[in-house]
């Protein structure tokens, strides 16, 4: 009589502490983008709200993409294409220049599914650098092109050409001539990014970005190192990171993260804590900061700095966008 009450109570013992665990469910698809991070300062309103504005608008653009089944490889591209094009941001039209007023971009793009990626460094005439990025992966059996080899690649692949003066923009140029003039330091902060869980559970990054203003000319930061400032392995988590490229190609930020997800347990919060707030926070000229999703759709959004430009959602029903 007893095994038989045991065995007819198993079923709602096991059901009643499945749901006393902290398990989240899994979330269907996620996304969360950047449009670079910075130091605190006043901002008008109407200015706000427009940035707020813009990167709803790159939002949605992933979102519908998402909730249609796309894969988050095309997604994380098409956003950070959208994020390109627009003259707001310090990648493709609106980056920065070197401090002799060139423009050279990076970018790249990583397939958490099955570790592959591609990126390019120091672009001066192609439009739209992370398709450049998405052709190394897709095209060739490099992972990172740099300079006149890497425009040569991404025309041959038939990418738009345009002059370098395509990437200006008046803002861009008054802020060079205060550099040129030590009005105003170098900022080594401005990116933008994108990282996404599509409904096949597939993880994406990509990454984009005009550099460090006022840079020397060919100098390389951490967007299109891979494990850098741009990482994705369906195992764990999607990165992408905004900072000072230096600091962040030496703690080999984004890869970190996923190290301790994978190698320690963390939940990706507390990795994206750890390595923004206990070791990136602890060097010298260490502001910026990261997006990421895991494999469950779970995001985290940490940086050190006055402000991050981001933007996410889930398809449970999350949706934001903040600057401060």
């Amino acid at each position: 009589m007893k095994k038989i009450v045991f065995f007819f109570l198993l079923p709602f013992f096991v059901a009643f502490l499945t749901g006393c665990t902290n398990e989240t469910p899994k979330e269907e698809w996620a996304i969360v983008l950047h449009g670079g991070a910075g130091s605190a300062k006043e901002m008008q309103p109407e200015v706000r709200q427009h940035y707020l504005d813009l990167l709803d608008q790159a939002l949605e653009t992933g979102t519908v993409l998402l909730e249609e089944g796309a894969d988050a490889l095309d997604v994380v591209t098409q956003v950070v294409l959208w994020l390109e094009d627009c003259p707001f941001f310090n990648a493709g039209k609106g980056a920065v220049t070197t401090l002799d007023g060139v423009h050279e971009l990076d970018a790249a793009v990583m397939d958490g599914s099955n570790l592959q990626a591609g990126a390019v460094a120091g672009l001066r005439d192609i439009k739209n650098p992370i398709l450049a990025a998405r052709h190394v992966m897709e095209d060739s059996p490099h992972v990172l092109l740099i300079g006149e080899g890497a425009s040569a690649f991404a025309a041959q692949m038939g990418l738009t050409v345009v002059e370098n003066s395509y990437f200006s923009t008046p803002e861009r140029l008054e802020q060079l001539i205060r550099i040129q003039e030590k009005q105003e330091e170098p900022d080594p902060k401005g990116t933008v990014g994108c990282v996404a869980l599509d409904k096949k559970g597939n993880l994406a990054a990509a990454t984009s970005t005009g550099g460090m203003s006022g840079k020397r000319w060919g100098r390389v930061g951490d967007v299109p190192i891979i494990g850098a400032g741009t990482y994705a392995n369906n195992n764990t988590v999607a990165i992408s990171g905004t900072g000072h490229g230096e600091l962040w190609i030496r703690r080999c930020v984004a890869f970190d993260i996923s190290a301790l997800m994978d190698y320690k347990g963390m939940s990706v919060e507390e990795a994206a804590r750890e390595v923004i707030f206990q070791k990136i926070d602890k060097m010298e000229g260490s502001g910026g900061g990261v997006i990421c999703v895991d494999k469950n759709g779970n995001i985290a959004m940490e940086f050190n700095t006055g402000m991050m430009y981001r933007a996410w959602a889930t398809a449970g029903g999350q949706r934001g966008t903040a600057i401060e």
